[in-house]
């Protein structure tokens, strides 16, 4: 199956709270997007791996995406090495992704940043033709995605551009409630972190608010490159 964007979570619902809002967009504009969990999120404070099997799988029919799958990682343990990096790059040459997402370059989990590098790294390496891989018995073609976006999670960082997520705010939090057993919840008899608080569900919209009021819109998602942006005119800026 070919996809037009491939996005990448070192847990799942990285890839729900860093981006869901332009992943909703781009569906409805007709794209075709995956989700690619590394780990099972199996350190989790509340919950187990079997819930968040069951979370992940109605986030995505949440949010309409055409495939979704867990390369079953291990949760705080995986690193940036051949063997990871050749699990990535089947991936990339399986959905031949023009665009990928994927973790913040640098966050408070350390998982975020060591996700972010492996599937960077990986996104260059399955452009090359004399690394071999196989998949499901059939020797698998180079492809090297045109772009890869970083979202961001939770440190503030400053984007180098935004995406327009005006009107798919809501669905964007329905698909992040479909993790019921990761955030705010009062009645939870579970042990707390600092994503089940309320101020981090509510940082939710107002993140998405604020950088809609630094760019001129009403709700906006934030991206870092890592290289240089081309645009055809000054007419394609908003």
């Amino acid at each position: 199956m070919k996809l037009d964007i491939l996005a990448f979570g070192a847990h799942p619902d990285d890839v729900e709270l860093g981006c869901a809002g332009t992943i909703l967009k781009e569906i409805s504009l007709g794209k075709k997007v995956g989700i690619v969990d590394l780990t099972r999120g199996e350190l989790g404070t509340r919950g187990s791996a079997e819930i968040r099997d069951q979370e992940a799988n109605a986030a995505a029919k949440i949010l309409g995406v055409s495939v979704r799958e867990n390369l079953g990682m291990r949760d705080g343990f995986f690193i940036n090495d051949e063997k990871h990096q050749l699990e990535i790059i089947k991936m990339i040459r399986k959905y031949q992704p023009d665009i990928v997402l994927c973790n913040a370059i640098e966050d408070r989990h350390i998982d975020h940043g060591k996700g972010s590098k492996l599937v960077s790294d990986a996104c260059f390496l399955s452009g090359l033709m004399k690394i071999e891989t196989a998949l499901e018995g059939k020797q698998q073609k180079a492809w090297r995605p045109k772009v890869v976006y970083h979202y961001i999670q939770w440190k503030n960082i400053e984007p180098d551009f935004v995406v327009d997520i005006s009107g798919f705010t809501e669905k964007k939090i329905e698909a992040i409630l479909a993790y019921h057993s990761q955030f705010y919840d009062p009645d939870s008899t579970e042990p707390e972190s600092p994503i089940t608080s309320k101020n981090f569900f509510e940082s939710l919209n107002y993140r998405s608010r604020d950088l809609g009021r630094l760019s001129g819109l009403d709700y906006a998602e934030g991206f870092t490159v890592e290289r240089c942006l081309a645009v055809n005119s000054l007419g394609d800026l908003m």
